[in-house]
């Protein structure tokens, strides 16, 4: 399956791919001139090799391109990784490329994503950024009418400055901004998205990007299973 839907109304589709396991055998390989036609166990314990010792140029030589469709505090979250792939790379400049939809020119209707009535979470005792255990079913359902109160009034109102003649570029300031959802491509390369996976796929991410990191790991998990298995030491089980 190439898509995977996520929350209520989200998904990740992958789009296209470039690259295996031996691309990153033989991109290490070429140093000493030499290719592989099939991979072999040398090939997978050199796999091994490069992921322990922190030689991550070869796997920069499988690219993959995924379309996403998330809330836009997802999205922004996201964001970090591209911004910061040229520091983590050390390549001086980003490998990673990223087009997202804009408001500025499209008015399609808005989608927000809307927390079910036992999808909301408390703050946590020990930290101040995250989310502790899920709070009653009565205080959610509560929030969840607040919500799409809040989020009716401001359609409402993004519809009638629209009407009005207001440009679509200044409109969408009445609209929610951190739920509604937002579509963008994300391309980057094997070792950029196995960095996210590390990272988003642990127990203490936000759980709305978790569940968009899920998501990329089943697309992929198959693509590069040696490649995955050796940079994504942290997964948890998906």
């Amino acid at each position: 399956m190439k898509l995977r839907n996520v929350l209520d109304k989200g998904y990740v589709r992958l789009v296209d791919h470039m690259g295996s396991d031996l691309t990153v055998v033989n991109a290490a390989r070429v140093s000493y001139a030499k290719e592989s036609i099939e991979l072999n166990e040398k090939d997978i314990r050199l796999i091994k090799f490069l992921a322990r010792e922190g030689h991550t140029s070869p796997f920069r030589h499988s690219v993959l391109q995924f379309e996403i469709y998330a809330p836009l505090m997802v999205a922004r979250q996201w964001w970090k990784y591209v911004v910061g792939s040229a520091h983590y790379e050390g390549t001086g400049d980003s490998l990673e490329a990223w087009n997202e939809s804009s408001r500025r020119y499209i008015t399609e209707e808005p989608t927000f994503y809307v927390p079910h009535e036992r999808e909301w979470r408390s703050k946590p005792q020990n930290s101040k950024q995250g989310s502790g255990e899920v709070i009653s079913w009565e205080l959610g359902k509560k929030y969840t009418q607040e919500l799409m109160s809040y989020i009716e009034t401001g359609i409402e109102k993004y519809h009638e400055a629209l009407a009005k003649g207001i440009c679509a570029e200044q409109a969408r300031l009445f609209l929610p901004a951190y739920g509604m959802y937002v579509r963008w491509y994300w391309t980057a390369s094997l070792q950029s998205i196995c960095h996210f996976l590390s990272q988003r796929l642990e127990h203490d991410a936000q759980r709305e990007i978790q569940e968009y990191a899920q998501a990329i790991f089943k697309l992929v998990q198959d693509l590069y299973p040696v490649s995955i298995d050796e940079l994504v030491k942290k997964r948890i089980d998906v």
